[in-house]
């Protein structure tokens, strides 16, 4: 990947306002449905502390706080400028995030800003799944580490399909669809989120 100097065009405030809310909005929506395992709407403690509270042991950790969605807005600019620290802190912080979560939210950048062949992003801010991943990473949603297991899982999901080539490469080949782009990620995350819960 190479990051390209862009200077994002001028847009009204109001309607990047709207766009980043929603995306933000959706993102939250869709993690907080993750995390959230409480035997009741109505009751505040997690499943696992009740069952922990039951027994006189210690429960495990509570989550983390809801991560959000890089903003939609933000395609536009410049790669480098996505590892600003105040970008980082509103939209990614460097938090950790499991690797199924990195893949979920790199399937959510490519649906969200687009998808692209051939480049790691295009002038108008659409991602391959590498530039999915770039954006991700450079706005602190994990680390390399996290976003190198999340390229094996595309891998791993790719061999069982009998695909050798790099997950990059298939990404660029012809007659490619986004809708499989999305697709492969989806497996992979869903494949990172079952061997997590073994």
């Amino acid at each position: 990947m190479t990051a390209q100097t862009l200077t994002a065009p001028a847009a009204t405030g109001p309607e990047l306002a709207d766009e980043a809310a929603l995306l933000v909005r959706e993102i939250e929506q869709y993690l907080l449905a993750r995390v959230r395992t409480t035997a009741h709407p109505l009751v505040t403690k997690t499943t696992a502390e009740l069952v922990a509270e039951a027994l006189g042991t210690t429960a495990a950790a509570a989550p983390g706080p809801v991560l959000t969605a890089p903003a939609r807005a933000l395609r536009l600019l410049p790669d480098w400028a996505l590892a600003f620290p105040l970008l980082r802190q509103l939209h990614g912080g460097s938090r950790h995030i499991e690797v199924a979560e990195h893949l979920e939210l790199t399937a959510l950048v490519i649906e969200r800003y687009g998808w692209a062949q051939g480049t790691a992003r295009t002038t108008s801010g659409r991602r391959c799944i590498l530039g999915a991943q770039a954006v991700l990473f450079r706005l602190g949603y994990g680390d390399e580490t996290t976003a190198r297991a999340a390229g094996t899982r595309l891998q791993d999901v790719l061999a069982g399909r009998g695909i050798t080539q790099p997950f990059h490469h298939w990404n660029d080949a012809s007659g490619r669809t986004q809708t499989e782009v999305l697709a492969l990620v989806r497996e992979a995350a869903a494949a990172a989120r079952q061997e997590t819960h073994r």
